[in-house]
């Protein structure tokens, strides 16, 4: 029987964050683990994707300091921007987990967007192998970033089963979560909501903070809807508190410009909602057909006429929810991710450093 091959997962700051690429990474470690391999988790200084040079030699130091026996995995937010000489330097395997590249991020100015694709790519080159999370991150990669099919696994993201059961408060719940990133499209929610004000519903958006100066234009945009307590902005809401959110839920809505996965989604269908997002990135792909509905991002009238139409149709938005609720029962778990990333560090060739 072969050994299973020790490994390191090097993510940035806290790894406890509520966000999709945090939990997927912080369930694989945990699911690695319990496989009986021994993995070590190594945090690296959180200023990445944005380092001050302090963290980047910090970084760099860390990743260094590993043995050549020990694999890699090296979070995307560090992967895509630590200084390709460096990371050159790293006796280790690396192994990227590139949740979608840094350059696809929302609001990049087109000197950094092209600094980090550069710095990706370069990287990508270094990486003896590369785990995403769905087939669309897959197929940028090959075909944007030179990366070979057969060097890229997918390891799609565990689905856990609902902790309630459904429970649709009234008015119905328009329930979005992400954190207050630009990439999240909240702007666009609150805009499509003022849209649908003649109807009955309250919305919540959950999500922690990006940083402030966003977070503050999104409370100003609330504010000045005029819609009052229907319109929440919860910020970060601890796991029981926000499982409380789906289950309540009638609509999980997210008008995001852009998914490299998107685990919130599953989240969604695991509790039977229908969903309302836009066709962007691997929303298409992770929102199974007849569980939701997709509008063109960046478009507030089109989102606001896809929630009118599951709130003024009940019978419409039952169709959805039964399909959303089979998809959801079928979803995968941790387990099953864990298990491709094994099999990637199991196959590697221990006598390539």
């Amino acid at each position: 029987m072969n050994q299973r091959r020790p490994a390191a997962f090097a993510i940035p700051g806290d790894i406890t964050s509520l966000s999709g690429g945090y939990i997927y990474e912080r369930r694989l470690l945990e699911e690695l683990r319990a496989q009986g391999r021994d993995m070590l988790h190594l945090e690296l200084p959180p200023g990445f994707p944005d380092p001050t040079p302090a963290e980047m030699a910090e970084a760099l130091a860390a990743l260094r300091a590993l043995p050549p026996e020990r694999v890699l995995i090296l979070d995307g937010l560090v992967f895509g921007a630590i200084d390709t000489a460096g990371l050159a330097a790293v006796a280790a395997p690396v192994v990227a987990m590139i949740h979608h590249p840094l350059a696809l991020e929302t609001g990049l100015d087109p000197a950094r967007r092209d600094h980090l694709f550069r710095t990706e790519r370069d990287n990508l080159r270094l990486a003896r192998h590369v785990l995403v999370p769905s087939p669309h991150t897959r197929s940028i990669l090959t075909s944007g970033y030179g990366v070979a099919p057969g060097r890229i696994s997918v390891a799609r993201p565990g689905a856990a089963r609902p902790a309630l059961a459904p429970a649709p408060a009234t008015p119905p719940l328009i329930l979005a979560v992400g954190i207050q990133h630009p990439r999240k499209g909240h702007d666009i929610l609150i805009d499509a909501l003022t849209r649908i004000a003649d109807l009955d519903w309250r919305a919540v958006i959950a999500g922690s903070p990006w940083d402030a100066g966003h977070s503050a234009e999104l409370a100003a945009r609330a504010e000045a809807t005029g819609l009052g307590p229907r319109l929440k902005l919860a910020g970060r809401v601890p796991g029981a508190e926000l499982q409380v959110l789906y289950a309540a839920a009638s609509v999980f809505a997210l008008a995001t410009r852009y998914e490299g996965y998107g685990l919130v989604f599953d989240e969604a269908l695991s509790y039977g909602l229908p969903i309302v997002s836009c066709a962007t990135g691997a929303v298409p792909e992770t929102v199974p057909e007849g569980a939701g509905l997709l509008v063109p991002p960046e478009d507030p009238e089109a989102f606001a006429g896809a929630l009118r139409s599951l709130l003024e149709d009940p019978a419409r938005r039952a169709a959805l929810a039964c399909h959303a609720a089979a998809a959801g029962a079928h979803l995968p778990g941790w387990t099953e991710t864990a298990a491709v990333a094994g099999t990637v560090l199991d196959g590697l060739d221990r006598n390539r450093t």
